[in-house]
């Protein structure tokens, strides 16, 4: 599967989506700062899973129908800064949809993620990140999980990867640095955080008119993972909640 996560700094980069998919086929879409009430209902053959509605700027989650069902979709806060709390940027923080990929037979859970920012402790964003996989897992038990984003993260990232790793999680970088503002803020703000998935490579793609660089995911189940239920059988189907405004 081809997964493709980008913060498009303020709805600016929307108009780019179209090219993006199409020239890196991507199946599923993450974005962050996006504007719900101007997300089109498919781009490039990918349909409109949700967009968060409690933010001016929020998430959205695409995926390709031919090679997904959807099966769910859920909106989680997380705890905020103090930044979050005065200026009121963001309520919902991860957008997860849960699928079911027909040539497999398998579930699979995908997430957008936009952690606080730079003015918070990379603490909080740990508890961010720790938070929203718990209420992944929850989601589905035994599903591979897949959460891509904006980890707003550029220092210390080997300390959390090593927090990551010892909660059972894997955390890839991409190839290249994927933020550049300024002469001094450049690093890896955006990666990508799983579970019983094989992550091939996450390449930063080329820049455009957002802060950040896209990047994409190229990824597959882990041999021998667990099997899941066949499509289409109503008695294994799990009601998913959503949050307030979801």
């Amino acid at each position: 599967m081809r997964v493709i996560s980008y913060n498009l700094r303020k709805h600016a980069a929307a108009h780019e989506l179209e090219t993006i998919v199409s020239r890196w086929e991507a199946n599923v879409l993450c974005l962050q700062e996006a504007r719900a009430d101007e997300m089109p209902d498919r781009i490039s053959g990918l349909t409109l899973a949700h967009a968060t509605s409690q933010n001016r700027l929020g998430l959205a989650l695409y995926y390709r129908e031919n090679m997904f069902q959807l099966r769910g979709v859920k909106t989680l806060e997380l705890k905020k800064s103090l930044h979050d709390v005065i200026a009121k940027p963001a309520h919902e923080r991860v957008l997860a949809a849960k699928l079911f990929d027909i040539d497999a037979g398998r579930e699979l859970i995908v997430a957008s993620f936009h952690a606080s920012p730079l003015t918070a402790l990379n603490s909080l964003r740990r508890h961010q990140i720790r938070t929203a996989l718990a209420a992944l897992q929850k989601m589905g038990e035994g599903v591979p999980i897949l959460m891509v984003g904006d980890y707003n993260y550029p220092v210390f990232k080997e300390r959390l990867h090593e927090r990551v790793k010892g909660e059972g999680y894997d955390l890839t970088f991409s190839d290249r640095r994927t933020y550049s503002r300024y002469r001094y803020l450049k690093g890896h703000y955006d990666f990508a955080t799983s579970l019983g998935l094989d992550i091939d490579k996450v390449t930063t793609l080329p820049q455009g008119a957002s802060d950040h660089l896209p990047i994409l995911i190229t990824a597959m189940y882990k041999p021998g993972h667990r099997e899941f239920r066949v499509a289409g059988d109503p008695s294994q189907d799990e009601e998913i909640t959503e949050a307030p405004g979801a």
